[in-house]
């Protein structure tokens, strides 16, 4: 898909600066082997928002949508590869969180790098913030983040068993489906649209299928082309503004 093929050249081109070398070696793996739904749900978001606006926008030679004939369309990818850092970012410390890479004595595990790990998950979510910080949608990224504490705090309450009644796989399907609602509201906000309630329910349903992780990305591009359900169309009082609460 192509549009993952260019989210992913646009996140490590973000990233293309980090250093030690080592960082940037485990920040980039990251990278590659990550499924790109987050980035390429952004794109088509902005193709989705600007055919919307403007019926009979000019379509590619294989009858879609091309974000590339908009002259906003290098900022629509880099707000895109902003989304799909932050969502990298927040998985990799879930992952850490969930699988405590040290030992009581403090010491990371043999063969794996706790340590270098928090540091590159932090790197990847201040780098995606810096690409979203003049954006429509930099409130919802802040959102996402301060709702995946939270989240994650909860989840292991619930571990400790100092909490009961919760749903750990719930909790941790939540980041994805604030991020690919921030997937959306991005990528109408990167041409001046807000997300239509379809587009809304496209990330619901993305989310219903998929959380808590993605496929690769080409398994969920059919979703676009599948009309939403009756319960995701009950979105309309979400679609007023980009940056709402």
């Amino acid at each position: 898909m192509e549009e993952a093929d260019d989210c992913r050249r646009a996140a490590v081109e973000a990233v293309a600066d980090v250093e030690p070398p080592r960082l940037h070696d485990l920040v980039e793996s990251v990278l590659e082997d990550a499924s790109m739904v987050p980035g390429a749900l952004t794109i088509e978001s902005a193709s989705v928002a600007a055919r919307d606006a403007t019926p009979g926008v000019e379509t590619g030679s294989d009858g879609e949508d091309s974000v590339g004939t908009d002259p906003g369309a290098e900022g629509v990818l880099t707000h895109a590869a902003g989304v799909q850092l932050i969502y990298e970012g927040l998985r990799l410390t879930r992952t850490l969180a969930h699988e405590e890479p040290w030992h009581e004595d403090g010491n990371p595990h043999e063969g794996e790098n706790g340590d270098l790990e928090i540091l590159a998950a932090d790197i990847l979510v201040a780098r995606g913030f810096y690409l979203l910080a003049r954006t429509e949608a930099a409130g919802k990224a802040v959102r996402t983040v301060q709702a995946f504490g939270r989240d994650q705090t909860r989840r292991d309450d619930l571990r400790r068993g100092e909490e009961t009644g919760g749903d750990p796989a719930a909790l941790d399907a939540n980041l994805e489906r604030d991020v690919l609602e921030l997937a959306v509201l991005t990528g109408a906000a990167g041409v001046g649209e807000t997300p239509s309630p379809r587009l809304l329910a496209i990330a619901d349903d993305l989310a219903d299928d998929f959380a808590p992780s993605f496929p690769p990305v080409e398994e969920c591009h059919s979703a676009f082309a599948r009309s939403p359900s009756d319960r995701s169309l009950d979105t309309t009082d979400r679609a007023t503004s980009a940056t709402d609460p």
